[in-house]
């Protein structure tokens, strides 16, 4: 089976996840007089709950699907199994191994066996549909739907990158900055807020990021549009299905505001006047718009801290200062990623 490079592309980014939520914050770091060997051997009730074993489970099937998958190209199908469940326990054991000098975080032997257990499953997932007719055709319309580039499979890694950091709900629809007004319950009186023109604008330039991007993948660019608001419908979807899950029921459309609205019409309208350009013009158009976007979101606009936009959730645990530390985190990191796969791709534009 001919490997993707786009599974690795995914492989690798989904590894940074697991890091980036296992060890975060990344401070405080000492030594708590623990040993591996004293968080195999504890009591699993211990540093156990329903809700994190859940949770980590889940956590790891998308890990062990995609390295099953990519290690297929090279090895057998019950070889590829059994080397990603180990990688698992591999990845998991050297997560529980550094939070022990964190005292934020506890190292738990539930963990590791949940986490593996979710690599079994992921690993066991992607042998099932690998050999599948329907996993073949879904690869062939890819083939086909854009173009066979080297740089097109990290462009489509972006494309699932901006996606994901998109469906945060405690951020506005497209928007970089956090709801930290958590009195705007029903019927509470507030003061009027201004308009914020800047934060329309960064909409705009997000989602204009977004379609020039989709416009040097596609093999028929003026797709490109069309694409754009299938992305834009998914990610709204999948905004409201995360706050409906996440958020307390009075927040559940905080995210839908006047400026959001406004950016996106914006944005599609500064898409369709782009729709044609290629070559260098289009080379420096994205460039002078992620710049612009970055200068914007992150120097005129304040976007907050983590953890300002708790008060929105109707969980408490400590995963959701994590999840917006990581949208946080990868808002800051498309732009400069999206630059990266401008010079590989700068030949074919």
């Amino acid at each position: 089976m001919k490997n993707s490079l786009l599974r690795r592309y995914l492989l690798v980014a989904y590894t940074l996840l697991i890091l980036y939520v296992s060890l975060s914050p990344f401070s405080g770091w000492q030594e708590q007089g623990l040993t591996l060997y004293d968080v195999f051997t504890s009591p699993l009730g211990l540093t156990y709950t329903t809700f994190d074993a859940v949770l980590n489970c889940l956590a790891y099937i998308p890990f062990g699907a995609l390295l099953a998958l990519t290690l297929r190209a090279h090895f057998s199908s019950v070889t590829s199994l059994v080397l990603a469940i180990l990688a698992a326990m591999a990845l998991s054991c050297s997560m529980e191994y550094l939070q022990m000098y964190l005292p934020s975080r506890t190292s738990s032997n539930v963990d590791v066996m949940t986490n593996s257990l979710g690599g079994l499953l992921g690993a066991l997932l992607a042998w099932s549909i690998a050999a599948r007719a329907w996993f073949a055709r879904i690869i062939k319309w890819r083939e086909g739907f854009f173009m066979r580039e080297s740089s097109v499979d990290f462009g489509l890694a972006l494309t699932l990158l901006w996606m994901f950091a998109q469906i945060n709900p405690s951020l506005p629809m497209l928007g970089n900055v956090f709801i930290t007004d958590a009195a705007h319950r029903i019927f509470a009186v507030q003061p009027e807020q201004a308009f914020s023109i800047w934060e329309s604008a960064a909409v705009a330039l997000n989602l204009l990021m977004m379609g020039l991007l989709m416009q040097t993948l596609l093999r028929t660019r003026r797709h490109a549009i069309v694409a754009l608001v299938l992305i834009l419908a998914i990610v709204g979807l999948a905004k409201f299905f995360s706050a409906a899950v996440l958020l307390k029921s009075w927040a559940l459309l905080l995210w839908l505001n006047g400026e959001a609205m406004l950016g996106i019409v914006a944005g599609l309208l500064l898409m369709w006047f782009a729709r044609s350009l290629q070559g260098e013009r289009l080379f420096w158009l994205i460039a002078g718009v992620a710049s612009v976007y970055m200068v914007l979101a992150f120097g005129v606009l304040d976007s907050g801290t983590p953890s300002s936009a708790l008060a929105l959730f109707e969980w408490r645990y400590g995963h959701m200062r994590n999840y917006n530390g990581l949208s946080q985190t990868l808002s800051v990191m498309f732009p400069l990623l999206l630059g990266l796969y401008l010079l590989w791709s700068r030949r074919r534009l």
